[in-house]
């Protein structure tokens, strides 16, 4: 179980506390921190990316950088839900293999990831796409849709067929 503790601090200023012990802050106009849904963006960029890190020293892939542009459009009607989401990993090393790439990402996308499965299982579509660069160059690639009702996650498409 994940716990979180969120306290008005004043105005529009919010201080979140995870079960870790962890504080985060935030700003209803993300002035003083981050907006509500900035994190969430910014969670799912790093839930991702811890996969993908994991699964890649695990084939043996040497990364010497990688970072994640996570592009979230919004509702503009309340709730202001995420419909379209873009996740790119952006992927450096020497030697490469962009298939070893691809396919952590979609483990990551269709099976590990808690935060794509939370976001994917409401009305967003997620796009997950890829940029390598090794030695021979530059790699792009789509690697996989999840979403709406958790369509692209085999557990999740399941549950709701029931």
């Amino acid at each position: 179980m994940k716990t979180a503790l969120v306290r008005w601090v004043g105005e529009d200023h919010l201080a979140g506390e995870g079960g870790s012990g962890n504080r985060v802050e935030m700003d209803g106009d993300g002035v003083a921190g981050f907006s509500p849904s900035e994190l969430v963006a910014v969670a799912l960029g790093g839930c991702t990316a811890l996969d993908v890190v994991s699964i890649l020293r695990k084939k043996r892939q040497d990364v010497s950088s990688y970072e994640i542009a996570v592009e979230a459009q919004q509702r503009e009607d309340h709730p202001r839900a995420f419909t379209e989401v873009v996740v790119e990993h952006r992927v450096s090393g020497e030697a490469l293999d962009p298939e070893a790439v691809r396919r952590s990402i979609e483990l990551s996308a269709s099976r590990y990831c808690t935060v794509t499965a939370i976001v994917a299982s409401g009305i967003a579509r997620i796009a997950h796409r890829y940029v390598v660069t090794d030695a021979t160059g530059e790699h792009r690639g789509d690697v996989l849709v999840t979403g709406p009702d958790g369509a692209g996650i085999p557990a999740l498409a399941a549950s709701a067929r029931r």
